[in-house]
């Protein structure tokens, strides 16, 4: 009966640290991985804010909207005229060459 006891305070005291130590461990573990991953995703979004602000810096720039609007879109400025150069259409020839196939049997192959 005494051994029973002891079994059964030690089984309860090993429970006890399991849930003490090792299921706080695993949660940290976790957290930890967590907190790289965000660490990870929040440099990333700094490069891309970096990207985007100095985009937004060129975008403030005359020169740099006069250059956009030229090469994107084909703009010109008040008082100039546009030229557009059209390139020749490439002309292909085909050619078709027929062949003649032997007839085909109409009775059963012997």
């Amino acid at each position: 009966m005494r051994r029973a006891v002891r079994i059964l305070i030690v089984a309860v005291a090993l429970g006890g640290l399991v849930f003490l130590f090792v299921l706080p461990g695993r949660t940290w573990l976790e957290q930890g991985h967590a907190m790289s991953a965000a660490q990870h995703r929040l440099q990333v979004l700094d490069k891309e804010n970096a990207a985007l602000t100095q985009r937004a810096q060129q975008l403030q720039s005359p020169a740099y909207i006069e250059q956009i609007a030229r090469e994107q879109y084909g703009l010109v400025m008040p008082g100039e005229q546009a030229y557009g150069i059209l390139l020749p259409t490439a002309t292909t020839t085909t050619t078709t060459t027929t062949t003649t196939l032997p007839p085909a049997s109409s009775g059963r192959a012997r």
